[in-house]
């Protein structure tokens, strides 16, 4: 007789669980699957509306227009960092609001809100601590991004000022130059961007120089 995988039997034993029956114990559930879903890989939770995630995560890239795999990397760690933060302080409120019944007695609310506080004490503990860590987290990503960046575009600025030299060359020698045979990667628009750019640098230093000698 054949023996039952362990699949079979979790499939089996499964159609007799139908989790809490209490208040309090899907209470409890509930926030278990909550503290899976701040540790855990899961960023957008089932009851969350992924659309609104992506633009969330649509107005970090906007913002900081991350080239190359590590700088998207670095800005979707931000912008899960930062969703996870507005999910705690959404948490924090229904936290509260599971021990507050509504009534329209000030005294009583305000009694009802101290019992909540003392009731969901561990729950909001940590919460707290899932804030800080989501907090210092969003604040290293940041420094580290800004950080790769600022050494990016400084290597990206010399690189294309080597590059403007050398075409200034050989426009001056009456030749032509193919970027792309010493491994240039500029777009004409970027080309033609910083020769702007040098032009009113050119430009502002020569008025700066004719001010002085006034």
């Amino acid at each position: 007789m054949s023996t039952p995988n362990r699949a079979e039997i979790n499939r089996e034993n499964a159609q007799y669980s139908t989790g809490p029956k209490t208040e309090d114990g899907k209470k409890r559930s509930s926030l278990n699957a909550l503290r899976h879903g701040l540790t855990g890989q899961i960023v957008v939770m089932p009851s969350e509306d992924l659309h609104a995630y992506q633009l969330h995560l649509k107005s970090f890239t906007d913002e900081y227009h991350p080239q190359g795999a590590t700088e998207a990397n670095l800005v979707q760690a931000l912008a899960d960092a930062s969703w996870r933060l507005n999910r705690v302080a959404a948490l924090e409120t229904n936290v509260l609001i599971l021990g507050i019944t509504q009534g329209c007695d000030p005294i009583a609310g305000a009694l009802a809100i101290a019992s909540a506080l003392e009731s969901q004490s561990k729950a909001l503990s940590n919460l707290s601590m899932h804030s800080q860590r989501l907090s210092r987290q969003f604040e290293r990503t940041v420094a580290q991004l800004r950080d790769l960046q600022k050494t990016r575009r400084t290597q990206e600025k010399k690189d294309l000022n080597d590059l403007l030299d050398i075409m200034e060359m050989c426009e001056s020698q009456g030749e032509t130059y193919n970027p792309s045979e010493h491994g240039f990667v500029f777009s004409d628009q970027q080309i033609d961007e910083g020769a702007r750019t040098r032009a009113r640098e050119l430009l502002a230093e020569e008025a700066y120089q004719h001010r002085l000698a006034a």
